[in-house]
């Protein structure tokens, strides 16, 4: 037993050693500056508060004045730390299938107006958030990034990273998340992640997202779309054959695109389910799953689909109607709708989707232990691709963190319970990865001394001041919609058709 303990111990050092050499190689500039700042989050004690206090951990052997220039000035290979993220060792689900959640998470700068620097700040957009000021849904300007994250099973706070893109102002959030997708897909194909034979890639949407679109724009990928969707909408049914309908109009006449409707919130218009399960659960009592087979939404010439050439699609799956007996937060108890791009769902397969879409919301501890604990959102940044520098910084060190999951010792606080080495959080993993630092070693090079230029001289003006940028939004589809920058941030904003992650 501790013979293979050890080749366990060994294995994923290895892995964890190469993924940080990997990730060395893919900083093609000023990569001494940032791979020691990312050295600095993992093993600074606390959360990060500042930049300033990185500068200032023992893991960061240069100035503060090292550590701006890399992120302003410095240099990310992110295809090529795409494609090592992709061939690192993935969580899978119980059939051994991918799992893949996407969800949209803003780095707010709501600050326009009351800093004399955040009107400068480039490609911002209005991002949907929830529980800022008086607890209410609000748009704030920051830069909301669509993230791609593999699940794993069971309860766990664990998430391993693919990709992240920043959404620009006025960007189609079904296209991007459809061509980020199929990066991702064609990305593990090519790793080995997926082969022949292997089960099809399962891509849990929240709400918001148009999941017929997006599986429409995925057709000819080995992935499924498994999207909630509100509770008001609309499906309808096949359309009849000609001879079912030539039963009911004898004199004949043009035969219908679309069957009879499907209401979600008119219990009539459901018919017989096509697959009924029970499930006991442990935190929200009896789990009933109900599914009709073969719905799907009825296309309008509008929207996303006005430029489209030819007829319309017929985008049929599966709808499913969740329920469970009470909350564990005593909250209202509402029916979870979900559709599935697939057709002819077993029980199996019913309680897989529902159960995949429970997963999804491990992203969202994923999204606060990045805000923080890893501090993603706590630099001021002015330039855009900074910010994205950034990004790329603390997915890598979320991915190491996860890489030495089994290397870590649980350093517990005196109040803490005892957790397995499989147990634990990535911030416990966080609190000894400062031993496991001096086994992986580091790449980066020794600081050279240098002697600081003398800057601005005392009393001088600044005679090249910043450019100041408007405020977008990201739209579900048409033209992009501007709004200046020094429009007050607490007034209430115009409804759109696209709804954004929410900020945790």
């Amino acid at each position: 037993m501790s013979l293979l303990h050890d080749a366990v111990r060994v294995e994923s050092l290895t892995v964890l050693s190469r993924f940080r050499t990997d990730f060395y190689d893919c900083l093609t500039a000023r990569a001494d500056a940032l791979f020691e700042l990312t050295d600095a989050v993992l093993c600074t004690d606390g959360p990060v508060r500042s930049l300033v206090d990185l500068a200032l951990a023992p893991e960061h052997r240069r100035g503060h004045g090292a550590l701006y220039a890399g992120l302003n000035r410095g240099r990310v290979d992110v295809a090529r730390l795409r494609r090592v993220l992709s061939e690192m060792p993935l969580p899978r689900a119980a059939d051994g299938r991918l799992v893949l959640a996407v969800d949209v998470s803003p780095w707010l700068r709501p600050d326009a107006g009351t800093v004399p620097d955040a009107g400068t700040v480039p490609d911002r957009s209005f991002c949907h958030t929830y529980g800022r000021g008086s607890a209410k849904h609000q748009m704030m300007p920051g830069w909301p990034y669509s993230v791609v994250v593999a699940l794993e099973s069971g309860r766990t706070s664990w998430t391993a990273f693919l990709d992240a893109v920043r959404l620009a102002p006025g960007a189609d959030l079904a296209a991007v998340t459809a061509d980020q997708v199929r990066e991702v897909a064609e990305r593990l194909i090519t790793a080995g992640q997926w082969t022949d034979g292997d089960p099809e890639i399962l891509v849990v949407l929240d709400a918001g997202y148009d999941a017929p679109r997006i599986a429409y724009l995925l057709s000819g990928l080995p992935v499924e779309i498994l999207g909630r969707t509100r509770s008001d909408r609309v499906m309808r049914r096949p359309a009849p054959s000609r001879q079912e309908f030539l039963l009911d109009h004898p004199k004949g006449g043009r035969p219908p695109k679309h069957g009879g409707e499907f209401v979600f919130g008119d219990p009539t218009t459901w018919g017989a389910e096509q697959a009924v399960t029970v499930t006991n659960t442990r935190l929200y009592g009896r789990a009933t799953a109900q599914a009709w087979d073969r719905l799907h939404p009825r296309l309008t010439q509008r929207a996303a689909w006005l430029e489209h050439d030819g007829p319309l699609p017929v985008i049929e799956g599966t709808v499913i109607r969740l329920t469970v007996e009470h909350l564990p937060s005593g909250g209202v108890n509402k029916p979870v709708w979900l559709w599935w791009s697939r057709t002819g769902a077993t029980e199996a397969d019913v309680d897989r989707c529902w159960q995949a879409f429970l997963r999804r919301f491990d992203i969202e501890h994923t999204f606060r232990m990045l805000k923080q604990t890893l501090g993603w959102t706590r630099p001021r940044l002015r330039n855009s691709a900074a910010a994205d520098r950034w990004t790329w910084l603390i997915i890598s060190t979320h991915t190491q963190l996860r890489l030495a999951r089994p290397l870590a010792t649980d350093l517990r606080r005196p109040w803490e319970k005892p957790a397995l080495p499989h147990k634990l959080t990535p911030a416990r993993v966080r609190r000894g990865f400062r031993n496991l630092r001096t086994t992986t070693g580091t790449p980066a090079g020794a600081p050279k001394p240098t002697t600081p230029g003398p800057g601005r001289p005392p009393g001088s003006k600044n005679r090249r001041p910043a450019t100041r940028h408007d405020v977008g939004r990201v739209l579900a589809g048409g033209e992009a919609h501007q709004r200046p920058a020094h429009h007050k941030v607490g007034t209430k904003p115009r409804r759109t058709s696209s709804k954004l992650g929410r900020s945790t």
